[in-house]
């Protein structure tokens, strides 16, 4: 038991993904360079903007939080409650993976 902790402890600090998750995460980016970049800017990074936020960098779980929110209703915009329809939770999962996974967001103290 404590070997497979070490060693999936191991793979999460080496970067490792599995050819699984290197598949989804190349249908997020696909999907994020096709729609959410005309607004989010490449990999999330360089909003169009003021008022629209970078997602690089943000935790993946706030971010499936948010277009779960905008899916359902809860959270309101015009364009992201269309946008977060038709999206599948795998879909939302692995675009949020996909972000949070890009350099952008910096912490200033």
């Amino acid at each position: 038991m404590n070997r497979l902790i070490v060693v999936a402890g191991l793979t999460g600090v080496l970067g490792y993904t599995s050819p699984a998750l290197a598949d989804d995460l190349a249908a997020a980016k696909q999907k994020a360079e096709q729609v959410c970049a005309a607004c989010h800017g490449p990999e999330g990074n360089k909003p169009v903007t003021p008022d629209t936020p970078k997602l690089a960098g943000q935790h993946d779980d706030y971010l499936e939080h948010a277009l779960a929110e905008y899916q359902s209703g809860t959270r309101q915009n015009a364009l992201m409650n269309g946008l977060a329809k038709p999206l599948s939770k795998q879909e939302i999962k692995e675009l949020a993976q996909y972000f949070s996974q890009r350099a952008g967001l910096e912490t200033r103290y």
